[in-house]
């Protein structure tokens, strides 16, 4: 009988593979390159078969190293999740860091106060995410990004979209109609390069317009604004606080963008009460938080 290989070999394949790096698997694992390198080299050599072709730059799996690799993921992510239903830790709530900042943290006081029992972790991340690799929970995701498959998908609310600019700001270029923006020096995201076209869409305005300036991350572009660089177009509910304190004006009000806000939860997690309960606080507080949004437009999510 051929013997069976380790499973301390299997990791090591499964998590090179998915990395092309035994470098960063043996981060990943705990463990040195060496034995990353030594258990891979012994699982080819029981196998019979390279599993990967080797380079400089990359370590890319064979056709049969690929293969072995998609059901080694699919195991490995099956028994994480079957002992998360059986030893439940904390939930971890993933999502982007200006969601954090802006939104998030502002409302865990009054979220531990209701809920005592609830432990929450947090993993900031905007894009695709692995629920059981990542040990994820619940993710706020846009509509634009693919939700992965089997995840438990609910709508949370349409984001609201706003150009703001320091009261001064507005004040010198005579902000008052939405045409005034071919006067102004306009800011964006390279997360969202589509922002402002999309604003003009929403808004059948005919404008040829530029982007003078793009920051990495949202926080990054309403500090900016803040600072009287310019117009920045963000969602209503990063600013929200700024708004009403008079730090940054919206002079052409809100309007709701083309993008969703969606609640992603890992199928493993669902039936748990406090993923439950997260899941209601999460919906209701986004579904307040676009009721405040709207009454910048005048009108009612």
């Amino acid at each position: 009988m051929r013997p069976r290989p380790s499973l301390n070999a299997l990791r090591a394949f499964e998590a090179t593979a998915r990395l092309r790096s035994m470098t960063a698997a043996s981060l990943e694992l705990s463990v040195t390159h060496g034995a990353v390198s030594r258990h891979i080299r012994s699982l080819e050599e029981l196998l019979s078969v390279p599993l990967f072709v080797r380079s400089s730059s990359s370590t890319d799996p064979t056709p049969e190293g690929i293969r072995l690799a998609e059901g080694l993921t699919a195991a490995f992510n099956l028994i994480d999740a079957s002992v998360e239903q059986i030893l439940p830790g904390s939930l971890t709530v993933s999502c982007s860091a200006t969601i954090m900042m802006y939104w998030l943290i502002p409302r865990l006081a009054a979220f531990h106060e209701a809920q005592r029992g609830i432990d929450l972790q947090f993993n900031l991340n905007y894009d695709q995410v692995d629920f059981i690799r990542d040990k994820v929970s619940i993710a706020i995701r846009s509509s634009v990004i693919t939700p992965p498959r089997d995840v438990i998908i609910k709508e949370l609310a349409r984001e609201w979209i706003s150009p703001v600019c320091a009261a001064s700001y507005a004040k010198t270029n005579r902000l008052q109609d939405p045409g005034d923006i071919a006067r102004c020096r306009l800011l964006g995201t390279r997360t969202r390069p589509e922002a402002w076209s999309d604003w003009l869409d929403e808004m059948r305005l005919q404008q040829d317009i530029r982007v003078q300036d793009s920051y990495d991350h949202f926080y990054l572009l309403i500090q900016a604004a803040l600072c009287g660089l310019g117009l920045a177009l963000v969602p209503t509910m990063f600013v929200l606080e700024e708004l009403n304190s008079g730090r940054l004006v919206a002079p052409f009000g809100s309007i709701p963008g083309k993008r969703k806000l969606i609640l992603w939860t890992a199928p493993h997690v669902v039936s748990r009460p406090d993923s439950r309960a997260v899941s209601h606080w999460l919906t209701r507080e986004m579904s307040a938080t676009a009721e405040i949004c709207a009454t910048l437009a005048g009108v009612t999510a």
